[in-house]
């Protein structure tokens, strides 16, 4: 490509699909000249990076790794302050991987996703019923949010009267890694991290002594039989904010805030939902994934030399895997960019990943996306966005696709 690619751009992070499609056509290995970060954006080369793990590693900070001198002031202040975060899932490389995964594989088993149906049912149209009288909302703060999250708050023991507090913990990891913060501003978003540390800290000691049926129970008591040990306080503060707080509510948040948008957007999409919503929303809820992807890309480490689409990518090279990017791939979906509910394969998409890192996650997070959906299906007649009110802005992150806010105008269904 002749001109480089700003992946920092808030202008492209709010759209950047277009630059995307220049990418699988021109660069599909691009190298961005100011990280050396070498960035796939093809779905074949995408999913080959993601089912190949011994190549392209989840541990990202490679061990010859000088420590910046910032680096180590935020961890100094999560030793003296509370616990430094350890390897999450998505950094671990088999067999270590393999053997923690098996521990949230357990506490995510189907039959305990299906127990929590009735209670995301009765979560979205209890959040719904605060604004069905009203005609107007923030979407994303009425339901986007709060659906997912209070989910997740039940599984991790802690009480639904602090949610947006833990929603503000849960911000402040979510900017932290978005790659995009001055140095002042991460420490800000540690000493949050902290806080977040010092109230699940006597959450988990209170599970030691009387465990219960949380998922979080689960985490703190089961021992992992490779290691001979249960999860130490490091390695589960790791995981509430990256793998369940981040990963097991914004990700969700994201695909409702997308979801509704694109209904909007798309009248005759809506029409064919609301005419048979059992047959079409499974359809509708992944090609919301697919389309807007809420991951937009993580981070893998080579561990030896490779060639991709005829690029050279040394030993130790960063690779960003493009998810946003992959999913709309001319080469894998026809029309990508179209919202079509008569796909052969509506889930053949990297939303969620491919290979050992797949999300554990994904059941929970259709079920929660099909009572979100089909509440609003089943009880609004129409909507538009409430006009002037509206920028379509995304937080900045590097990572993570977030729409700030969607402000709406609906009419209920007759009774």
């Amino acid at each position: 490509m002749t001109n480089p690619v700003n992946f920092f751009s808030k202008a492209l992070q709010d759209q950047p699909f277009e630059a995307y499609q220049h990418l699988r056509q021109d660069a599909p290995v691009y190298q961005d000249p100011s990280t050396g970060i070498f960035h796939v954006s093809r779905f074949e080369d995408v999913r080959h990076v993601l089912q190949n793990p011994i190549l392209f590693s989840g541990k990202t900070r490679h061990a010859q790794d000088r420590q910046t001198e910032r680096q180590a002031r935020v961890n100094e202040l999560f030793k003296t302050k509370g616990w430094l975060p350890t390897a999450t899932l998505i950094g671990r490389d088999d067999p270590n991987h393999k053997q923690m995964r098996a521990l949230f594989n357990e506490a995510f088993r189907p039959a305990k996703i299906h127990a929590m149906d009735g209670f995301v049912q009765q979560t979205a149209e209890s959040l719904f019923e605060k604004i069905a009288g009203v005609g107007q909302c923030d979407w994303v703060q009425a339901m986007s949010i709060p659906l997912p999250l209070t989910i997740i708050v039940k599984q991790m023991g802690a009480d639904e009267a602090d949610l947006w507090r833990i929603k503000a913990w849960t911000d402040a990891f979510f900017k932290r890694i978005s790659m995009m913060l001055t140095e002042e501003e991460e420490i800000e978003c540690v000493l949050m991290e902290i806080e977040a540390q010092h109230y699940f800290q006597p959450i988990f000691e209170r599970l030691r002594i009387t465990p219960d049926d949380t998922l979080l129970s689960d985490l703190v008591n089961k021992e992992i039989p490779e290691w001979g040990r249960t999860l130490t306080d490091e390695e589960l503060h790791a995981e509430m904010m990256a793998d369940t707080f981040v990963g097991g509510s914004e990700t969700t948040t994201n695909a409702l805030s997308a979801g509704i948008k694109l209904l909007i957007e798309n009248p005759s999409v809506w029409e064919q939902l609301k005419h048979d919503t059992e047959t079409h929303l499974r359809a509708f809820i992944e090609e919301v994934l697919r389309l807007e992807s809420p991951v937009q890309m993580l981070l893998r480490r080579t561990t030896s030399a490779t060639e991709l689409n005829s690029v050279a990518i040394p030993e130790g090279a960063l690779v960003g895997v493009r998810y946003g990017a992959a999913n709309r791939c001319e080469g894998q979906f026809s029309c990508p960019a179209d919202l079509r509910l008569d796909r052969d394969k509506p889930g053949a998409h990297l939303a969620f990943g491919s290979g050992i890192h797949h999300c554990l996650g994904a059941p929970l997070a259709r079920r929660e996306l099909w009572w979100g959906f089909k509440t609003f299906i089943d009880r609004v007649d129409s909507a538009q966005f409430t006009p002037g009110a509206n920028d379509f802005s995304y937080q900045p992150h590097c990572l993570l696709r977030a729409l700030t806010s969607l402000q709406i105008d609906f009419q209920l269904k007759s009774p």
